[in-house]
């Protein structure tokens, strides 16, 4: 046989597209020639593969040998194409049975001596696999236990090129990668390190963060430093709800892209935190490059993106935030095609309010009128409005540091926080969203309705903040989450008037 066809994948942004290695063998000037809109590693794979061949004691003819990874339209990238490139050559050379790679996907990077090298996106190359209707991957032998993630798929992990070519002739037996259960495939537990009960003081910006939580909303700490803003923000983590198995498999394949899985427990079990610097680039808070990758927007996805120091961030970065913020998704145009990225977080921001950090206290507070008013307008109104709840951490008093009340421990949080994202769950049972910070404006009719009191207060709560429609439609969505917290069917006032003292720092420090 002179043809051979071998199924291999790329990765564009998250996207898995099928890509078909043929191999054709025939008489002419002995060359090694490969086509088929290939990027400069991709085109030095040839070298890769003709020494690891020579390596693995078998012998290239003089023949004239072309390689074609089609469709021809799909740039290719990455060595991963170097085991998929050598088993259609060898295929077509009659070294290995060409229909024992019928439904069956390859992927792997070559070294120059045959063995088999380690590379990105396995996960979302064999969900591809299976969709396409593959019964077996080929991967390296240090990608097989997060290839074996997926159910229904044979994995096998290869050590060389020796090893495979032998199993394929029948005369070595690779046994299947076994999956194992979901309770011994998550990441050994690690030691709880902080905990909420650590914070003395600061109920209310305890109280808000559970809220924030419950209910996926974005939250803004503000308050002067040492106040306890990022330890309260640190310890958010510590009361998310777990994430089930589909989640986790989504968030196990955004890492894996980035290539931020351990690959001795793939299977991510936890929420993800990313704490940016202020000093970080639009294009890696939203993913960028020639050809995108996620960035830590995608990476907080199921989880949380932390800033710290909001009002240092560059304003043209902060900006790049809202359209995430309100869609859950970005979106990248390039030349080479366009590209989504899943963007489901919770954002949680803390900053000073002036630079020396002590305003409103005029008695400690440094700085002029103009340096406050240029710190704080870092943060836009279109900015502010997608942020749910914005509460001020007030100087920590002597009394709370030594106090001897007992502190509620993340584990009694997290149980109030779960019960009602339960409730959300069976409330949006039919909906593609889950929490009450995704209600959409038709929906809030539905089920944020008001009573005549409350029609009241929050008429007079409009009128005299000079809310905007879309500040009062998180208002309403946050005193949702209050009354899921309680337990009550319906929104009553006093959800409402806490809801409505979480946007009270507009004005305060915005004159909004």
């Amino acid at each position: 046989m002179s043809f051979s066809t071998v199924l291999s994948a790329v990765i564009e942004g998250l996207r898995v597209e099928p890509v078909y290695v043929e191999a054709d063998i025939s008489n002419g000037l002995p060359v090694f020639h490969m086509v088929g809109y290939l990027a400069s590693e991709v085109k030095e794979a040839a070298e890769r593969v003709r020494t690891a061949v020579r390596n693995s004691g078998i012998t290239l003819p003089a023949k004239r040998i072309v390689m074609n990874l089609a469709p021809a339209t799909v740039r290719k990238r990455g060595a991963s194409f170097d085991l998929p490139i050598s088993l259609s050559l060898l295929a077509a050379l009659g070294e290995i049975p060409a229909e024992k790679l019928e439904r069956t996907m390859v992927i792997g990077e070559l070294s120059l001596d045959g063995r088999v090298r380690a590379v990105p996106g396995i996960l979302p190359i064999v969900l591809e696999a299976k969709n396409i209707g593959c019964h077996t991957c080929i991967v390296p032998k240090e990608n097989a236990r997060e290839g074996a993630l997926v159910d229904g798929m044979r994995i096998l992990g290869v050590e060389n090129l020796r090893q495979i070519c032998e199993h394929l002739n029948d005369r070595e037996k690779i046994f299947p990668e076994k999956k194992e259960e979901w309770e011994n495939i998550r990441n050994p537990a690690k030691e709880t390190v902080v905990d909420f009960s650590d914070i003395k003081g600061q109920e209310a910006v305890k109280r808000a963060a559970e809220v924030a939580v419950a209910g996926g909303h974005n939250i803004l700490l503000i308050g002067p430093p040492g106040s306890g803003k990022s330890m309260i923000a640190r310890r958010i983590p510590t009361i998310l709800p777990p994430p089930e198995l589909e989640e986790s498999m989504e968030i196990t394949k955004i890492y894996s892209v980035a290539e931020q899985v351990d690959q001795e427990h793939p299977l991510i079990t936890g929420r993800p935190f990313r704490s940016v610097h202020h000093t970080v680039t639009k294009a890696a808070l939203i993913g960028g490059g020639l050809i995108p990758a996620p960035g830590e927007i995608s990476l907080a996805h199921r989880g949380v993106l932390f800033l710290d120091e909001l009002a240092e961030f560059s304003k043209s970065v902060l900006e790049v935030l809202r359209q995430p913020l309100e869609e859950k998704m970005i979106r990248i145009n390039r030349t080479y095609g366009s590209y989504e990225f899943p963007a489901d977080f919770i954002l949680v921001a803390a900053m000073n309010p002036c630079p020396c950090g002590n305003y409103p206290d005029f008695s400690k507070c440094t700085c002029l009128p103009w340096q406050i008013q240029k710190y704080l307008g870092h943060i836009s109104q279109p900015f502010l409005d997608r942020i749910d709840i914005c509460i001020e951490a007030p100087r920590i008093q002597y009394e709370d540091l030594n106090g001897k009340k007992d502190q509620e421990t993340s584990e009694i949080i997290r149980k109030r926080v779960i019960d009602a994202r339960q409730i959300q769950k069976q409330r949006f049972h039919n909906k593609n969203y889950y929490t009450n910070a995704s209600l959409g404006v038709k929906d809030l009719e539905k089920y944020c309705r008001l009573g005549e009191r409350e029609e009241k207060l929050m008429n007079q709560a409009f009128s005299s903040m000079n809310l905007t429609a879309r500040t009062y439609h998180k208002i309403l969505k946050v005193a949702r989450t209050i009354a899921d917290l309680d337990g009550t069917v319906e929104i009553q006032e006093n959800h409402l008037k806490e809801a409505i003292g979480y946007r009270t720092m507009d004005k305060k420090y915005w004159g909004r």
